[in-house]
């Protein structure tokens, strides 16, 4: 195997760890309920504190990754996710374990964000969206693999088997990751850090993902949403005058970048939908028996797995804005019909549905990952790799929150199989369209003057 070879499976195992990490805690909850005798609200946070520290670290991540050389950042976060893992496997209380979970959950963030700067900077522009395809199916293989490989191992060593199987693909992921190449940034003189702007991009954006996770949180929502518009308004105000920003603001005004960052944000929302709102409609609308929704449940997860290194293969023969454009013309089509075909065809229109959206959320994840980094600037690679996941945690966590909320609110006054499919048309019709909006700015992007879409320099 070839050390370019070795290179991009070290980064595709690193991401794989991190979407194992993602969920692979899940079929835990029970166990952790049990073995330690905490509500379930209080369990809950073995999950958040995961997803709250990797969500706001993300752009931090990045950002030190372009400034202390990203194979030296990654191959420290993903020491710290593993060493969280074995630690949280150890774990004698919940509070441990959620502190355990919360730095995985910075390593997490490292693991998601500068694979995609550096398998960029492992390819040439013609072999960008093959490369992307292929993290992107590494990451559907870790979230389908996650509870699947989880809920074995617990049922044979105890909800801590769930986290000591993260021990070993975190080491091998080191290992390989310790091929990569000092390239770029890494050999550069090394800039000062934004400290200031870090920790209030950071305590914004937890201060707006604790506002949405409220329910598990207990916390008032008002007062978390105005803090964190403070918060995020002072961090704006410090990047307009500091000599280093840790997201410089004229990124945000490039057309690619920011349309990629907002699309990002309404087409994970969508695929957050299909997770939190489709078993319900599996069980309660459809009638299936649970382990039948596991069944169904999955078939989003593996067509993702099959179809992500052809749709980065397409992306490379066409053009990353056109087949954005395509991936969410079919995304709407496929969330759409997720509104529909349950009640006209059950199970199986449910199947059918998600054999339409999700090809064509690996489609968009391919051209937005490929276009977004070829766009930026090479120093910046990491900052922006980080400003996607950034974006998509949030669409991820918007979803969870929002779109739950919505089917509740159109299921609750019936109760009924009827009512779970109305709630079920209600929320899939407004995820179909967020997936047109999110088409109609990325055709928007492709129109552009050229100016708008030249890289950043």
């Amino acid at each position: 195997m070839s050390t370019t070879a070795r290179a991009r499976l070290g980064l595709a195992l690193a991401i794989l760890s991190a979407s194992v990490g993602t969920s692979a805690a899940n079929v835990a909850l029970p166990a952790l309920v049990r073995s330690f005798d905490a509500p379930q609200e209080h369990v809950q946070w073995v999950v958040l504190a995961y997803l709250l520290t990797m969500t706001a670290a993300s752009v931090v991540a990045g950002s030190l990754g372009d400034r202390w050389g990203r194979r030296r950042v990654l191959a420290t976060g993903i020491t710290v996710f593993t060493i969280a893992a074995a630690v949280g496997a150890l774990a004698p209380s919940l509070p441990v374990l959620i502190v355990a979970r919360g730095a995985q959950g910075v390593g997490a963030a490292v693991m998601t964000a500068l694979p995609l700067a550096l398998a960029h900077d492992l390819s040439t522009d013609d072999r960008t969206g093959r490369v992307m395809g292929l993290l992107g199916t590494t990451s559907a293989i870790g979230t389908a693999l996650g509870p699947a490989l989880g809920g074995a191992l617990i049922g044979w060593g105890g909800w801590a088997a769930a986290f000591w199987m993260m021990v070993p693909l975190g080491a091998a992921a080191l290992l390989l990751a310790a091929t990569l190449p000092a390239s770029g940034p890494a050999s550069r003189p090394r800039r000062g850090f934004d400290a200031t702007g870090s920790v209030l991009l950071t305590a914004g954006i937890t201060g707006y993902a604790l506002a949405l996770t409220a329910p598990a949180s207990g916390w008032p929502i008002a007062p978390l949403m105005l803090g964190a518009v403070a918060l995020l308004g002072g961090f704006v105000a410090v990047e307009r005058r500091v000599a280093h920003p840790v997201l410089p603001l004229e990124t945000l005004r490039h057309r690619p970048i920011a349309n990629g960052m907002i699309a990002n944000v309404l087409v994970a929302t969508v695929m957050m939908t299909t997770l939190v709102v489709g078993p319900y409609t599996l069980h309660d609308g459809l009638g299936l028996a649970v382990p039948l929704v596991g069944l169904v449940m999955a078939v989003g997860p593996v067509t993702s797995a099959v179809t992500g290194v052809l749709a980065g293969r397409l992306v490379d023969r066409i053009s990353p804005s056109k087949t954005t454009a395509v991936g969410l013309t079919v995304m709407t089509a496929g969330a759409a019909s997720l509104a529909v075909l349950p009640a006209w065809c059950g199970a199986a229109g449910y199947i059918v549905a998600l054999l339409v959206l999700t090809p064509g959320y690996q489609l968009f994840l391919a051209a937005t990952n490929s276009h977004v980094l070829t766009s930026a600037d090479p120093a910046q690679r990491g900052t922006i790799a980080g400003a996607l996941g950034l974006s998509r945690n949030l669409g991820l966590i918007t979803g969870a929150s929002a779109m739950s909320a919505l089917y509740a609110a159109f299921a609750t006054p019936t109760g009924t199989a009827a009512g779970s499919l109305d709630a079920t048309r209600v929320t899939f019709l407004t995820a179909a369209l967020l997936a047109t909006i999110a088409a109609g700015a990325s055709l928007l992007a492709a129109r552009a003057p050229a100016a708008s879409r030249t890289a950043i320099r």
